[in-house]
């Protein structure tokens, strides 16, 4: 019977188009599923009050529509296990390879054993699939953006932390040498992302790495240039450290506003490159003072008559 009822759930529901995000397919959603059992990769959940557990899908049942998430037995009792136990809707987001997934957990049990335990769940209804696009990672200038949170070993500690660089995926942040260092696989909820002063996004952080940063690879960094080094290489952290950052989006439109914003910086490097590139050829014979003064010329003809891209950027939305 419920092989009958997934023949004529697949019949009715075509075949994900490419860009659509939503999987129609039942048995395209087993095979993802089952992806992502095999990756073994992480799995956040997280709930809507903020609690947020790392997992990893361990079983998929097709035959009884049931998932099983592998929990450490060690772990227990987790102060955030109770409030998904009891959340309506549960939210799983896990990064298989080079792929986003993103689905809706209900009726969530945990299942203990003597030295293991699991999280059963039914199989989603609907699942989220997007491509992770690297290459859309913008360096910002230096006036923005900024992160805002609080440590989460020190609740009254209020940060705010310059973006290195971002993506749809995630982002670089830089934590001060001054400020108590956070640990990988670390979940920060309730963060606020400003991009500028009218957009603000609201995410929810996964500390993936940590790589140390000098004086001068940070001043490369925000230039896009440059390698850090390794945080298990030195101790000393004389110009703070990189924090590599999952995130996950809490509003549906703000993927839709984060990509506006990246196209528009894209825009903006392109302008400043092109600049750069027709400053050169001419001060190719000058000193350092006539070439400082060519180049404020360039930019104050750009500033008066701005190049037009063929496909403008829409504004941000908050």
């Amino acid at each position: 019977m419920r092989a009958e009822l997934q023949r004529s759930s697949d019949a009715a529901a075509p075949a994900s188009a490419p860009g659509d995000y939503r999987v129609a397919s039942v048995a395209e959603r087993l095979a993802l599923l089952v992806q992502l059992r095999d990756s073994a990769a992480p799995v956040l959940m997280h709930a809507p009050g903020g609690a947020a557990l790392r997992t990893r899908l361990w079983v998929v049942d097709a035959a009884a529509a049931r998932l099983a998430f592998a929990v450490n037995a060690s772990d227990l009792p987790s102060p955030h296990l109770e409030p998904l136990l009891e959340a309506d809707e549960v939210t799983a987001v896990a990064h298989p390879g080079h792929v986003k997934l993103q689905f809706d957990l209900h009726g969530l049990v945990l299942v203990r054993g003597a030295a293991s335990a699991v999280l059963q769940c039914g199989l989603p209804e609907e699942l989220l699939r997007f491509q992770r696009r690297e290459t859309y990672r913008v360096c910002p200038p230096v006036s923005a953006p900024v992160a805002y949170l609080r440590h989460p070993s020190i609740p009254d500690m209020s940060l705010a932390l310059r973006v290195l660089d971002l993506s749809l995926g995630g982002c670089a942040l830089r934590l001060p040498d001054d400020v108590p260092m956070l640990a990988p696989g670390t979940c920060l909820a309730g963060v606020t992302i400003e991009l500028d002063l009218n957009t603000r996004l609201r995410v929810e952080l996964t500390l993936q790495h940590l790589t140390n940063i000098g004086p001068a690879a940070e001043a490369n960094a925000a230039n896009g240039t440059g390698a850090a080094k390794d945080l298990h290489e030195s101790t000393s952290l004389p110009g703070g450290a990189r924090l590599g950052c999952e995130w996950q989006l809490q509003r549906p439109e703000d993927e839709r506003v984060l990509q506006r914003w990246i196209d528009q910086a894209q825009v903006r490097q392109r302008l400043g490159q092109r600049a750069a590139q027709r400053v050169e050829p001419r001060t190719a014979g000058l000193g350092d003072a006539e070439r400082a003064g060519a180049a404020d010329t360039a930019g104050t003809a750009h500033a008066a008559h701005p190049a037009h891209p063929a496909h403008p950027a829409h504004p941000a939305g908050t």
